[in-house]
């Protein structure tokens, strides 16, 4: 019998703040996403997932960027030129732990072959990872670097798969089924509307912890198997923000630390052994970011950036915080059960019971 799943907001929960009309990132005009997911025999439960800033055509024109770690135990590659530069040009690909070179490789493979326009003599891809050794073969070859050139070319705008998919296809969110999770919000500026979108990888938190729309479920429910030694509440979560509110890189970076914020509503009080990496970025300002370089003629340039003043920029904290909470929750709600290595089995969260 097929397991029917569904939206958080679909079972009636509670949630504060204005969707936009498909409730992904991928409202953030022309950002686009895609997966690869690989489920093959009984140990391969895995795949990768691709967030494109400005989509295909738009790869290599930089985005504002900032990222954040709440704690360290995990990898996000070509985070210190976005430090240095303030500025993101490429995707960024969600995958497993061990699964980070190759991806990393197929990122430039396709840019090669595809964007060599936009692909200088040197590249930092952005490859960030959860780890899904439960269910997945993680020592395992499954994932090659044509996976990664596969998720790039499956982007899309539009309504963005959930649950068991792409990078998301292993993991485990507060003792049950994870993965991915997505959800935006609508940002009333004077006479414009912006929008904050969310795009997450969820593999963290202990059973007891969970907490939806305030009420502390998690209590109620059985207490969960924990998987050998993988200490209660152990995981990770990789968060991409995305706006097109025009911002500047070091206020990119602090919505980025209002993830953690959305994470707690959730019910997590973080892990030493989590790996809760963030990237936010905004796609307005167009090629103001874009690199210049010396030249024997012709005077200086200028670029010219427009933000959002500083003091007028808690409403875009705030559908942060909101789209985060109902990012987990949908990544929660739409995951299926799942048996994968050696038998292991995770449990979809019990729908019926939640409504309850």
């Amino acid at each position: 019998m097929t397991e029917v799943r569904a939206r958080v907001r679909e079972l009636g929960v509670p949630l504060t703040g204005v969707p936009g009309p498909w409730n992904a990132i991928t409202d953030v005009p022309g950002v686009q996403v895609g997966h690869v997911t690989l489920i093959e025999g009984e140990d391969v439960r895995t795949g990768v997932t691709a967030v494109l800033p400005r989509g295909r055509e738009g790869v290599g024109v930089p985005c504002a960027a900032g990222w954040y770690a709440l704690n360290g135990n995990g990898e996000m590659t070509g985070t210190t030129w976005v430090e240095e530069t303030g500025s993101l040009a490429v995707p960024v690909l969600l995958t497993n732990t061990y699964a980070v070179g190759p991806v990393h490789r197929g990122v430039v493979e396709w840019l090669g072959r595809h964007r060599a326009d936009a692909a200088p003599e040197w590249l930092l891809p952005v490859v960030t990872e959860t780890w899904d050794g439960y269910l997945n073969d993680i020592h395992g070859p499954a994932v090659r670097p044509g996976h990664a050139a596969a998720a790039i070319e499956a982007a899309a705008s539009g309504p963005v798969a959930e649950g068991c998919v792409g990078g998301g296809t292993g993991m485990r969110c507060y003792g049950f089924k994870g993965g991915v999770g997505t959800a935006s919000r609508v940002v009333p500026y004077g006479e414009d509307r912006y929008t904050v979108g969310v795009h997450l990888q969820a593999n963290f938190g202990a059973r007891h912890e969970l907490v939806v729309a305030g009420v502390p479920v998690g209590r109620g429910l059985p207490p969960a198997r924990e998987a050998g030694r993988v200490p209660p509440g152990a995981g990770s979560v990789v968060v991409v923000v995305a706006t097109d509110a025009p911002l500047l890189p070091g206020q990119c970076k602090a919505l980025a630390r209002r993830v953690p914020l959305g994470l707690a509503r959730t019910g997590t009080t973080g892990s030493h052994f989590s790996g809760d990496l963030f990237l936010a970025f905004s796609t307005a300002n167009e090629s103001a970011l874009t690199s210049t370089f010396p030249e024997k003629d012709g005077p200086a340039p200028y670029e010219t950036l427009r933000f959002v003043p500083w003091g007028r920029i808690d409403p875009f904290c705030t559908a942060v915080v909101e789209a985060v909470e109902e990012a987990v929750l949908n990544a929660l709600t739409a995951a299926r059960s799942t048996t994968g290595r050696a038998g292991h089995h995770v449990p979809a969260l019990p729908l019926e019971l939640l409504r309850r």
